[in-house]
């Protein structure tokens, strides 16, 4: 029998982070380079065949339009399919709250509760990481996209 696994995904730049938590604690965990729209569907076909997933959480956003776009559709097929909830949570809860790069010098930063972007000289380097312990308050059912950026001139 498969064990029962919330799966987290953090999909918004490279590398690509994936946590299986089992009670709450992480268990495993997968990280690769490769783009999401090729890299999403191998490493599920391997989750699925290990795990039941009971939960579905990713990072929303912001961060690469496409990245995000495509972690979206791809995880909330596989919300409908699977009939497992999707949650979400914005990006800078999986990297301190540092600035996300959006485009050229811009960059996304978090204010209290507002997401803006910043003109920025210096930036530290922005890492994403999963966390040791899923704390399921700290997502919402919310999980459209956190686009950020319109279109640039």
């Amino acid at each position: 029998m498969r064990k029962k696994v919330d799966i987290v995904v953090i999909a918004l730049s490279s590398p690509i982070l994936i946590g299986v938590y089992k009670d709450n604690k992480l268990i495993d965990s997968v990280e690769t380079d490769e783009k999401s729209s090729e890299a999403l569907p191998l490493i599920f076909e391997d989750l699925l065949a290990k795990y039941e997933i009971k939960n579905l959480f990713y990072a929303n956003g912001p961060g690469s339009f496409m990245a995000i776009k495509v972690s979206y559709i791809f995880l909330k097929s596989l919300s409908i399919l699977n009939n497992v909830p999707l949650y979400a949570r914005d990006a800078f809860y999986f990297n301190k709250n540092q600035p996300i790069k959006a485009i050229a010098k811009l960059y996304f930063v978090k204010l209290t509760t507002k997401i803006e972007t910043q003109r920025l000289e210096n930036v530290p380097i922005c890492s994403f990481k999963l966390h040791d312990v899923l704390e399921y308050d700290e997502f919402t059912k919310e999980s459209t996209p956190i686009y950020g950026i319109g279109a640039v001139g």
